[in-house]
């Protein structure tokens, strides 16, 4: 392979990068982790930017995190977002010690008992009003992970990248809520924090256009799924059920959930699992496809907070969210 030219579009050119710009980086950023005890963390997002351009096969903007991500054709852009849940520090269950992704047992007291730790996520930022703005204008946001297959035994990273749309219900809502009900509140302004595989990120429909396996003992990479080469896999919600312990799906969203489903007249009484699996169920029996159900949900979580902001909304953006409401 060492040959071989390098271009985008191609599967073995992904491989070649990943193993140029990720393990060479992070077999030698971890072996001097070991000496220094600074963070065996590899700076990932521009790493992330160049894999989702050989993925998609669509150039970047040279501009690095203040410019457009992917230039597509037509003068459509792309944004990409990378979150690296590999090498995050852990801590000592028995004595509370900070440990590295590559101790195997704590330095201190020598216990196994080690509390990994895979809790990053993707940061969507909206600093001032123009980006605010431009929020819902590229064409598609890239969302690229790294995390360990099994966190408890991390000898294979899994790399993955979403595609999502922004013009649809569940990122546009989610964007106008978070902008005008939480970050306006918040001192800090603090951009997104988007969660892989919480209730957020499954209402906006993500499709999962590529992934590879990353062998951390042979620094192999075996990549099972390719855009061209292989169909993309919509990233389904899951059974409604497993959402009960998500604080903004309040029993009140609940019971506008059922509206927009038309089963309000049975809903029942009790808790918040128990009344989203009798929805559930409902779904099964009308055979409502993923995206429908993506789609009510996030008209059940979001429209009545974010309705009275959509006539100040910044052009195009309230004729968007306008169409999404109708």
């Amino acid at each position: 392979m060492a040959g071989d030219p390098i271009r985008l579009g191609d599967v073995r050119s992904s491989e070649k990068l990943i193993g140029d710009l990720y393990i060479d980086l992070r077999r030698r950023v971890n072996a001097w982790a070991a000496v220094t005890q600074q963070t065996s963390q590899a700076r990932m997002g521009y790493v992330g930017q160049h894999l989702t351009s050989v993925a998609t096969g669509f150039p970047g903007g040279k501009s690095g995190a203040r410019g457009r991500d992917l230039v597509l054709p037509n003068g459509e852009y792309a944004e990409i977002k990378t979150c690296y849940r590999v090498d995050q520090l852990g801590r000592c269950g028995a004595c509370g010690a900070r440990i590295a992704s590559i101790e195997s047992a704590c330095p201190v007291c020598d216990s196994s008992d080690i509390k990994r730790n895979d809790d990053s996520k993707w940061l969507v930022g909206i600093r001032h009003d123009d980006e605010f703005a431009q929020i819902l204008e590229p064409r598609a946001y890239y969302l690229v992970l790294f995390e360990f297959v099994d966190i408890h035994a991390p000898n294979a990273i899994r790399s993955s990248i979403w595609e999502v749309d922004p013009k649809l219900p569940g990122f546009a809502y989610c964007m106008v809520d978070y902008r005008l009900n939480i970050q306006a509140k918040s001192r800090s302004g603090a951009p997104f924090n988007l969660w892989p595989y919480q209730l957020k990120f499954d209402l906006m429909r993500p499709t999962l256009i590529y992934r590879s396996l990353i062998s951390t003992v042979s620094d192999s990479v075996d990549t099972t799924l390719f855009p061209g080469r292989d169909a993309p896999r919509p990233h389904p919600v899951k059974a409604l059920g497993e959402y009960s312990r998500a604080r903004n799906l309040t029993h009140d969203k609940i019971e506008i959930l059922s509206g927009l489903l038309g089963v309000s007249d049975e809903l029942p009484r009790g808790g918040k699992r128990s009344r989203l699996d009798f929805i559930q169920r409902r779904i099964d029996a009308n055979g409502l496809s993923h995206e429908t159900v993506a789609d009510a949900v996030s008209a059940a979580l979001y429209v009545k907070d974010i309705e009275r902001h959509v006539p100040d909304l910044p052009e195009p953006m309230r004729n968007r969210v306008k169409s999404l409401m109708n």
